[in-house]
């Protein structure tokens, strides 16, 4: 389950990096691709030597090694996980407010791929309110965490905060990868970001919509080994190279992609937002302020979730997005039988924290047979998991 993966490991400074030196060897030999990255004060509890040797790979510390520059950004697009094991009290705390002093946070806070961490401290650290309000900070980032164990501290202490066993963690991270195997060969098409309808050569109607949400779902089902077609709006947000991009301007070209690639796909997730309406004819040249008032004809848009919903086999699922203001669950519900899904993703412009733009959002999935999910504030990565996991769970079951 390890074989081929590639494994981007970070070690802090605490009396449990020894450990590392075992979880690197256990993953070279479930033939793993390893690298570690260390922070400074690391170096005084294991040597880099070791884990170069052990890991094949050299080791780096140092943003900037004489004229040499560590490419953090790479490091973290690189990797199919990063795990940071041992994770120190300081080090959790500097990834839960995003602290950038070494090159293992540069890399953390760049990277793409999903992040795992295993704290290793003292008891009363571990108990600390500031302790659990930083690993609450970070999970809802949409990291990963293995549970500490119960033991001997280096202390002389019994308690909580030992890191979790090299075995444990290896056991973890097959169990991790086995459930990202839940879409290998399925092919999935998701829709992400706003689309912008031309007024003239110069202006455009469009939304506030960044397409984090979708982007989030691609890279989730990415994860799970499905063969992924973003289809894309204009976005600022960076969609990862192992996803098959689409990128287009207008609704109706949105139409296009999506119905061209439809066929194909065992899942459709529409959760761009869309245009309603676009402009019946737009001007070829820029349109001069020369009267008080412009009058727009405007025309209704091809309905992209209707047409899938429609067209969709047997073996084919359809999940729509429904962002509403007022009457909530009756408008998903409506959307949900009128558009022929299977699901229906409700989130609220009237729930603080959800919306365009914005890390974090708050959803209820409703299903064709009726069922209600709920679920609380996310960060968008957990948000994508929890959609992800309710699709197969109910579906594929």
């Amino acid at each position: 389950m390890l074989k081929g993966k590639k494994i981007l490991i970070g070690i802090t400074a605490s009396i449990a990096a020894y450990k590392s030196a075992v979880l690197v060897r256990l993953l070279k030999k479930a033939g793993a691709d390893v690298k570690v990255i260390m922070t400074p004060a690391s170096l005084d509890f294991i040597s880099s030597l070791t884990l170069s040797t052990l890991s094949k790979n050299p080791v780096l510390s140092a943003l900037f090694d004489n004229e040499t520059w560590s490419n953090h950004v790479s490091l973290g697009r690189w990797a199919d996980v990063m795990l940071i094991a041992p994770l120190s009290c300081n080090s959790l705390a500097k990834m839960a407010n995003g602290n950038c002093d070494n090159l293992l946070m540069a890399v953390y806070l760049s990277a793409t791929c999903p992040v795992v961490v295993a704290p290793a401290m003292d008891e009363d650290m571990w108990m600390h309110p500031s302790t659990q309000e930083n690993l609450l900070k970070i999970k809802s980032y949409g990291n990963h965490l293995i549970p500490v164990e119960h033991g001997e501290l280096a202390s002389g202490l019994i308690g909580p905060g030992r890191m979790a066993e090299p075995e444990n963690i290896i056991d973890w991270l097959k169990n991790y990868f086995e459930e990202g195997l839940q879409l290998k060969g399925k092919n999935v098409l998701i829709t992400a970001g706003p689309t912008y309808e031309p007024i003239d050569a110069v202006r455009f109607i469009g939304n506030h919509s960044s397409g984090k949400m979708g982007i989030a779902l691609a890279v989730e089902c990415k994860r799970r080994g499905a063969n992924v077609t973003l289809v894309c709006g204009p976005t600022a947000i960076s969609i990862p190279t192992n996803i098959s991009l689409i990128k287009v301007t207008t609704a109706a070209e949105m139409y296009n992609a999506c119905t061209d690639n439809f066929d194909k796909m065992d899942i459709a997730i529409m959760s761009a937002a869309v245009a309603d309406y676009s402009i019946a004819t737009p001007a070829a040249n820029k349109i001069k302020k020369a009267s008080d008032d412009l009058d727009i004809h405007l025309t209704k848009t091809k309905d992209i979730l209707k047409s899938l919903g429609e067209k969709k086999g047997s073996h084919q699922i359809v999940v729509g997005f429904a962002l509403e203001t007022d009457h909530e669950k009756e408008n998903a519900l409506s959307k949900l039988h009128s558009k022929h899904a299977d699901f229906i993703v409700l989130n609220s412009l009237n729930d603080a924290g959800a919306g365009f733009g914005l890390d974090t959002n708050k959803v209820a999935i409703f299903d064709k047979s009726g069922r209600e999910f709920t679920f609380d504030m996310k960060s968008k990565k957990e948000v994508a998991f929890d959609i992800i996991n309710t699709i197969l769970n109910h579906s594929y079951a």
